[in-house]
């Protein structure tokens, strides 16, 4: 009797527990929805970055994967799988009964946690958001759960198919295709079957069957044969097809991805380029974009060239040399050399920013020709000039020299600081200022400078890349091409995005015809005949700042405008042991002829437009006029003052470990008025060299811009 009520109690027990377990796992069933995110590393694609051809990779970025369909995948490399990891895969519920209770017994006991998974479950674990990678029960339960509604609710090979293109095969590789390329360097659809039972074998621990040697060689090839051996039992090869299998070869493993030269700064323009174009950076380290760059890649070769040979040995590691190359017609950046990457995160490019000096000019020169005036016009050429706006800070011209009234051919030819500051005051610095804007100069960077007597001559800061976007204009018959890196980003899904670069027509064709012929004066007869190119026609200007604290030579044939700069990261002169202090028409102009000789071997020669009312050889000034020294018989005369007063606006310091001043400059508005000197004027005695600093210089003037 008493057995009996305790038979009973338990019974009763029992069933009591039982009704509350069913209730407690259907309460967990409710709450455990399939999650609707999916982990970020689980399906993230990374990003490749081509050269223009579209074919040459110069970076890659995020997740090595590419998700292809299941269709696309071999079935014998789908029945490896299976067979290495869930034999049943396709007559399961989505979960191992044998296998889970041995998991979830190792859990609870503390032992190794051993193999039991099914294909379902590691992709619930590895796929969906919400799950995290502890061991508990909890987790374990959850995961089970949830495996059992994706079953319910997604086909079999919907299952296999993100979970192909999720695990992990070791080599860096997320995905069969990826896998495929890193251990046989072929597409997956080509893999053989004892290749597909290599990639199923790896599965089980892919980091010591990445590249095996030794017992690790020994422990994967009897991996492998298990799979071989497996596919027999499932009915995928049969036992002649399953002897006939050899180990395949592995391609030798690769080593990770690294950046080199310019490639680094490459990606930096691409990544920025991106970025203000709407793409994110989770878009591009997994969004599977591939990015086809404006960069030429022996263009790229042939800038790093013509900077490295041409360049003295003696060159002091200070000075820093930048080099870009634009394409007049589409905008494109087709080449740079931005320095040494070891060297400075700073490329000298795109990010240095130093003064312009009088590689300017020809943007007052184009501002005076769309006003209105001809090459014919004449302006004032002697020196010095004093401005009303601070008369105690004349300007010169190289050497005192001064030229009389002479017209702007010859002005820009001879590269006169005074005619050009007349020129200015004729215009109106904002004409002046608003025409630089139009050809790609940023307007932050010249509203600082505008005020000061010396804007004309070119004491705003500018990079390599803006320049020669700027002289592209010229090139490209007054229509500036919105300067650009990328040709076109297509996405995982195919779409395929082309960049389509803004157009302004910034000064006539006329203007910029008159201008070019202007320029090409300069390169025949004047400060830049080191850049001559004697199979075509080739116009430019030469810069030398104050002190030569920058020199540039920044020209352009009809095809390609290119600008090359040299500047110290101290801001100090610009000299060469053997070779002096550095004006633009030399070192300058010398690499950026032997850039261009090899960028336009093998191009059509094309020549510039006509100027307009040119009546002969004879209609301006020649060369050799403004021989005569007109200084004791024309006055110099001071410009009509400007209507509007000058006003001061701060600039930005370059980013350096030492706190900028608070003090006020007094001496701000004298140093705006401090010239460029030409390129032919003698060398000074270089300054003592200043203690380095940990950021980059720049030569805008006595308080220099930051790089950006």
């Amino acid at each position: 009797m008493r057995k009996r009520r305790v038979l009973r109690f338990l019974l009763i027990g029992g069933a009591a527990g039982f009704v509350v377990l069913a209730a407690l796992f259907g309460i967990a069933w409710a709450m455990t929805p399939i999650p609707d995110s999916t982990q970020k590393d689980a399906t993230a694609q990374g990003s490749v970055i081509y050269y223009r051809d579209g074919k040459t990779v110069i970076a890659r970025q995020g997740v090595d994967r590419r998700n292809v369909e299941l269709a696309k995948v071999p079935a014998h490399v789908r029945e490896a799988v299976i067979a290495a990891e869930n034999r049943s895969f396709y007559d399961d519920s989505g979960v191992s009964v044998k296998g889970t209770a041995r998991a979830l017994w190792s859990t609870v006991t503390g032992k190794q946690i051993q193999g039991g998974s099914t294909i379902t479950q590691q992709l619930v674990r590895n796929y969906y958001s919400g799950l995290s990678q502890e061991r508990s029960v909890i987790r374990k339960a959850k995961e089970i759960m949830i495996s059992i509604k994706v079953d319910q609710s997604k086909s079999k090979d919907w299952v296999l198919e993100q979970y192909l293109n999720t695990i992990y095969f070791g080599r860096g590789a997320n995905g069969v295709q990826a896998a495929a390329r890193a251990y046989f360097g072929e597409d997956v659809d080509r893999l053989t079957v004892s290749e597909g039972a290599y990639l199923a074998a790896v599965i089980q621990q892919p980091s010591r069957f990445a590249d095996p040697k030794g017992l690790d060689r020994q422990a994967v090839e009897a991996r492998w044969r298990s799979v071989i051996q497996a596919m027999t039992q499932t009915g995928a090869l049969t036992a002649a097809e399953a002897e006939a299998q050899r180990f395949p070869e592995l391609k030798a493993a690769k080593k990770p991805f690294q950046l080199k030269g310019q490639a680094q700064y490459m990606l930096q323009q691409v990544t920025d380029e991106l970025n203000r174009r709407g793409y994110t950076d989770e878009d591009i380290n997994g969004g599977g974009l591939k990015i086809v760059t404006t960069f030429d890649k022996k263009l790229m070769e042939a800038a790093e060239r013509a900077v490295k040979d041409t360049l003295p040995d003696a060159t002091p590691k200070k000075i820093r040399t930048g080099l870009a190359a634009v394409d007049p017609a589409t905008g494109e950046v087709v080449a740079f050399h931005g320095g040494s990457p070891d060297r400075s995160q700073y490329d000298n490019a795109f990010s240095a920013k130093v003064m312009a000096g009088s590689t300017f000019k020809p943007y007052t020169l184009a501002a005076a020709l769309e006003s209105g005036l001809g090459l014919s016009t004449r302006v004032n050429g002697n020196s010095p000039m004093r401005v009303a706006a601070d008369p105690d800070h004349p300007i010169p011209n190289d050497g005192g020299r001064s030229y009389g009234q002479i017209d702007l051919v010859s002005a820009i030819r001879n590269s006169v600081n005074t005619a050009f500051v007349d020129l200015a005051q004729k215009v109106g610095p904002r004409k002046v200022a608003a025409t630089a804007e139009a050809m790609g100069i940023p307007a932050e960077q010249l509203r600082p400078h505008v005020h000061a007597a010396s804007f004309p001559l070119g004491v705003a800061s500018v990079s390599a890349v803006q320049n020669a976007s700027g002289f592209a204009t010229f090139a490209n018959a007054g229509v500036h091409m919105e300067t650009h890196v990328i040709k076109s980003v297509t996405n995982a899904d195919g779409a395929k995005d082309v960049v389509k670069p803004a157009a302004t027509q910034a000064v006539s064709e006329r203007a910029a015809a008159d201008a070019t012929y202007a320029m090409r004066q300069v390169v025949q007869y004047g400060t830049g005949t080191a850049a001559r190119l004697y199979d075509r026609p080739v116009a430019g200007k030469t810069g030398t700042t104050d002190d030569s604290r920058a020199v540039w030579f920044t020209g352009f044939t009809p095809q390609l405008a290119t600008a090359v700069n040299m500047f110290r990261d101290d801001n100090g002169t610009v000299s060469v042991p053997g070779y002096g202090v550095q004006f633009g028409g030399q070192l300058p102009a010398q690499v950026w002829r032997a850039f261009m000789t090899e960028a336009m071997e093998g191009k059509p020669v094309e020549q510039f437009p006509d100027p307009s009312g040119l009546a002969g050889p004879t209609g301006y000034d020649e060369p050799g006029d403004q021989d005569r020294d007109w200084s004791g018989e024309t006055p110099s005369r001071q410009p009509e003052q400007w209507d509007e007063r000058p006003t001061q606006e701060e600039t930005q310091p370059p980013p350096t470990d030492d706190e900028p001043s608070a003090e006020p400059d007094p001496d701000e508005n004298a140093r705006q008025l401090q010239t460029p000197e030409e390129e032919n004027g003698p060398p000074v005695d270089e300054a003592p060299e200043p203690e380095p600093t940990s950021g980059p210089a720049d030569n805008s003037g006595a308080r220099p811009s930051p790089f950006g």
